[in-house]
């Protein structure tokens, strides 16, 4: 009985403080073009160290992909209009940056296709939902 009744206060002490719990802040992602690596490279680092989610509601293109080195794709979740764009950089040191942040699948995905060249590479549904849960 004493068990019992432990666990059970136990149970109510943890629901009580789950409403004052603090939610994760969500970025949404859309219509993204990118521009500087450096740039969205500091940007997504700050929103990492806050351990923000972010939801992909359409195209994030070019530096916009950088994010993918910053946020755990446990943190990222993907709609039916979301797309990545990637591509070659203007600088060899931006190209780099943003392929040693791209995972092992998402790297073979590209090189399936190609490579990074100067066209843009877009990955959509349904290959989007093998690397992303769907929000």
């Amino acid at each position: 009985m004493r068990a019992s009744a432990i666990s059970i206060v136990m149970a109510v002490a943890w629901t009580a403080g789950a409403p004052g719990q603090a939610r994760a802040e969500t970025i949404n992602v859309y219509d993204n073009h990118g521009g500087s690596v450096a740039a969205y490279d500091a940007r997504w680092s700050q929103l990492a160290a806050r351990g923000v989610n972010v939801r992909i509601v359409g195209p994030c293109q070019s530096a916009c992909t950088v994010l993918l080195a910053h946020i755990p794709n446990s943190r990222i979740c993907v709609t039916p209009q979301a797309s990545f764009g990637f591509h070659l950089a203007h600088r060899p040191d931006a190209t780099a940056m943003l392929w040693a942040g791209y995972s092992a699948g998402i790297r073979a995905w590209i090189n399936a296709r190609g490579g990074l060249t100067a066209d843009f590479k877009w990955m959509r549904a349904p290959d989007i939902y093998r690397f992303f849960r769907k929000c």
